[in-house]
């Protein structure tokens, strides 16, 4: 699952296309975690492994670790569940991470959990459990930028028994602020979704920080190497003539990237698999850049550069 950037030059009874992969693209580290543990777990023990939501957003990697044994289930499942079927395969929590009341759930039924919770985001549920058991008393908020629904965000919010409010944008933020459920006389605590766009964040916080007659505390709270592939994937797509984006259609992260992508180089395409690429998006002789999420397996990434070379 190494990650590195590599040219491959076009075929030459074909476009001649120069085809580059972007060296960071790929699986982030708590993603690498997670598969890693399962395969691990099913290499030793075989059988089945019970994955609670899919470990990953992307299908062509869920597919291939289904042959290995990984099951991804849904709460429905989990609550009809037992003990017994703990001596069948345990409970792997994924990089997303799971609010209290899975743990409570999970240990109530009597079965095993394997926690792959992303460090960067234990840690972040960590502060955000701080903030508001510190905020409560004195009546204040805790507001989380990210994606109502998504398995990470609804971690987080479990941290403070279900009163965070989660905005997804700036529109969202304004019409909450318009209808009084944010109260600029009491204190507010900010956090991100560790994958959010940073200058999304910004613009949120700066907002607050105009509107709210007490200084709000602003939690710098996006994962670094996910903050960092903006300003490397903007330079990315600006040096190529298109850019071909491979992510799952779930993936929250590869909605921003990509979007990021095309606002630099509006010749950018979104496939999940090779068989999707389309030999019309490309003119002889271009330079085409490969990139995709976080939750985008590199053996993925290179089929996709085989197939477009082959072009």
């Amino acid at each position: 699952m190494e990650n590195s950037r590599c040219s491959l030059n076009g075929s030459p009874s074909g476009k001649g296309l120069s085809v580059e992969i972007e060296k960071h693209s790929g699986f982030c580290g708590g993603v690498i975690r997670a598969i890693g543990t399962a395969e691990r777990y099913l290499k030793e023990n075989g059988g089945t492994l019970y994955s609670l939501g899919a470990i990953v957003h992307n299908e062509a990697e869920l597919h291939r670790l289904q042959g290995i044994g990984l099951v991804s289930i849904g709460m429905d499942v989990l609550l009809r569940m037992d003990g017994r079927s703990a001596k069948t395969s345990p409970l792997l929590i994924r990089a997303h991470g799971e609010p209290p009341s899975t743990y409570s759930l999970a240990e109530k039924l009597g079965i095993e959990v394997i926690d792959c919770t992303c460090p960067v985001v234990l840690r972040l549920q960590q502060n955000i459990k701080e903030a508001f058991q510190r905020l409560k008393p004195h009546g204040g908020q805790i507001i989380i930028f990210g994606k109502i629904g998504h398995a990470e965000v609804l971690g987080l919010v479990g941290q403070t028994d279900g009163e965070a409010l989660v905005v997804e944008d700036i529109p969202m933020l304004k019409g909450f602020i318009a209808e009084g459920r944010i109260d600029r006389e009491k204190p507010l605590a900010v956090f991100s979704q560790t994958t959010k766009s940073p200058s999304e964040y910004s613009e949120i916080c700066a907002i607050l920080k105009a509107w709210a007659k007490v200084e709000p505390e602003i939690h710098d709270t996006i994962c670094s190497q996910v903050a960092s592939r903006h300003s490397e994937l903007s330079s990315f797509a600006e040096e190529h003539d298109v850019i071909v984006f491979v992510t799952g259609t779930d993936s929250s992260n590869g909605k921003v990237l990509s979007n990021l992508c095309r606002n630099h180089n509006p010749r950018t395409w979104n496939v999940t698999s090779p068989e999707e690429i389309d030999p019309s998006w490309f003119n002889p002789g271009e330079r085409v850049g490969i990139c995709g999420a976080t939750s985008t397996p590199r053996w993925l990434l290179d089929e996709v550069a085989a197939a477009v070379t082959s072009l």
